[in-house]
């Protein structure tokens, strides 16, 4: 039997490591159940830390972690998935394509930035959405320190006032300031389109938000869109014009473009509709997760976001419930009711909330160390020593604040 995972990401990592927790918990061999990884390179790209300076040094390995829980590593790119012969056609690095059959498949293959058709977004663009979206951003900020201080170069704008958005342009004046010296000019520039900044985070938080802007003197543009980009900077939709060098898009996310090769329904973000193991119940053999699942949290309407916190935790059920139907045991539903929240503000601290209404529970300071250890510790890959890596895989123990 073979069970493939396609990703590497938090939610194909967690469902790696919840299988073979499983498979080691019922005294399988790993040659009666073998459990391949499909990912481009064996790492894992801590995506939720790329707003932040030296981005070419947020990956963790896997390698050794998969090797110590005999899971298999495939390098390549999944190209194909057949569901009705279930097979999954690989490129692989300066090779021949490679066709791969699976007992059970795990789609884990997350998400992408929503790049709208806007004039100039393609070729005036930045963004922190993969690491070499942040790597080209970085050195993009570096090269500003060689250009005059005319025409925007100490202006950025931020399209997108979600938590992307706020997150890289609060770390922003603080980067600017280190690049360009402490006594440039620097504009950081928020433009969102609805008419409040955080648009999803609510009344009782945003307070807190709005006053680490004007502590760290970031601009705000709302009920505002970027209508054009040019080499120069934006217009936005209501006619303004902002001289900007470096304009950062941070508006929006769409599931991976193989969830679509998946015969089965998808909503509005392109993630596959799935049960409460995580199955796509029209497609046999093929559960979803993480990113590319809208996955229902309980049982009063919360749905899993588009987030780090919610993918290690629908990967370790995926995994498990894929290994579980194989094994021939009781699978476990998802559930993920505790729900919180750790916003980087830069220099202003951080907002740590609790719960789907975002109660404040910590700000500034206090906050900012949670948040410096969910990003350098909680959200790393467990140690390349086997025990240690397959108990941290328990479903129901991952990531429940």
């Amino acid at each position: 039997m073979r069970l493939v995972i396609i990703g590497s990401g938090f939610a194909g990592m967690y469902a790696a490591l919840s299988s073979a927790r499983l498979r080691d918990i019922q005294g399988v061999s790993p040659d009666d159940l073998e459990i391949a990884l499909i990912a481009p390179e064996p790492t894992l790209v801590v995506r939720p830390r790329l707003y932040e300076p030296k981005p070419e040094t947020l990956t963790a390995p896997l390698l050794d972690v998969l090797k110590a829980i005999d899971v298999d590593y495939i390098q390549g790119s999944a190209e194909t998935i057949n569901t009705d012969a279930r097979t999954v056609q690989i490129t692989t690095p300066n090779g021949p394509r490679r066709t791969l059959s699976y007992d059970r498949l795990v789609v884990a293959t997350g998400s992408r930035l929503f790049r709208p058709n806007i004039p100039g977004l393609t070729e005036h663009g930045f963004s922190v959405d993969s690491l070499d979206d942040a790597i080209a951003l970085d050195k993009h900020l570096h090269s500003l320190a060689d250009r005059p201080a005319i025409n925007g170069r100490d202006t950025v704008v931020v399209a997108g006032g979600g938590f992307t958005g706020i997150e890289a342009a609060t770390e922003l004046p603080a980067r600017l300031r280190e690049i360009l010296g402490k006594d440039a000019k620097t504009r950081v520039i928020i433009v969102d389109r609805n008419s409040a900044i955080a648009p999803d985070m609510g009344e009782g938080p945003r307070p807190v938000i709005e006053e680490a802007l004007r502590k760290l003197g970031v601009e705000t543009r709302l009920g505002a869109r970027v209508a054009s980009l040019d080499k120069s900077g934006v217009t936005l939709s209501d006619g303004e014009r902002i001289e900007a060098e470096t304009v950062i898009w941070a508006a929006g996310m769409r599931a991976a473009p193989l969830t679509a090769q998946i015969p089965a329904e998808r909503d509005s973000f392109g993630r596959l509709l799935v049960d409460r193991d995580l199955r796509v119940p029209s497609v046999p053999g093929v559960f979803a997760t993480g990113d590319a699942a809208r996955a229902a949290c309980d049982d009063i309407g919360n749905y899993a976001l588009m987030s780090c916190q919610h993918a290690t935790r629908m990967g370790a059920f995926a995994g498990n419930n894929a290994a579980a139907e194989l094994l021939g045991i009781r699978t476990k539903p998802y559930h993920q009711k505790a729900y919180v929240t750790c916003l980087d503000l830069g220099e202003a601290g951080a907002l740590f909330t609790r719960g789907w209404e975002r109660k404040v529970e910590m700000v500034g300071d206090v906050a900012k160390k949670t948040k410096q250890e969910i990003n350098t510790v909680w959200i790393y890959p467990p140690r390349a020593e086997r025990a240690a890596a397959l108990a941290s895989a328990d479903p129901e123990r991952v990531t429940n604040v």
